[in-house]
């Protein structure tokens, strides 16, 4: 990635299948929430119990591993981000902290965003919701069809 982060940057991380997503703290430094099954890089875990996550504070490569990142202060249009210097410290503070994960009401995006913007937001899962909703009611204009058909 040619860009250089910046403290208060969030990072976002390009796993097989889903974002990871850290808070830059300066110095080659990241903090984030460990995901479910603790794992850290494409290549490593550490057991956490299940529900609980750790905050953990590691250089960004490490987090990062093989994968593609960038920086992406996603709600800078509409939201104002905190002053980074309170980022950092409001992040720095966490770290060693366990936290309780749950994929819909507060993952390792909600964790970042709420450091960076006060409220804890994750565009995953909404986009997740939205689809699950246009499916949900594809799947009901049909069955209502179906129904009129039969019954109609």
């Amino acid at each position: 990635n040619g860009n250089e982060p910046k403290p208060g940057d969030l990072i976002e991380i390009f796993r097989e299948g889903y974002e990871h997503w850290a808070v830059y703290v300066g110095e080659g430094y990241v903090v984030h929430l460990l995901g479910p099954d603790g794992s850290l890089s494409s290549s490593s875990t550490i057991n956490l119990p299940i529900g609980k996550n750790n905050v953990l504070k590691q250089k960004l490569l490490e987090v990062v591993s093989t994968d593609e990142w960038t920086i992406n202060n996603l709600h800078d249009q509409e939201k104002q981000p905190r002053p980074p210097e309170v980022i950092v410290k409001d992040a720095n503070k966490l770290v060693g902290t366990t936290r309780s994960y749950n994929l819909i009401d507060y993952n390792c995006e909600h964790f970042a965003t709420e450091l960076r913007y006060g409220n804890a937001k994750s565009e995953q899962v909404v986009g997740a919701l939205d689809f699950g909703v246009g499916v949900m009611t594809v799947v009901l204009r049909f069955l209502n069809a179906l129904l009129a058909r039969f019954f109609g």
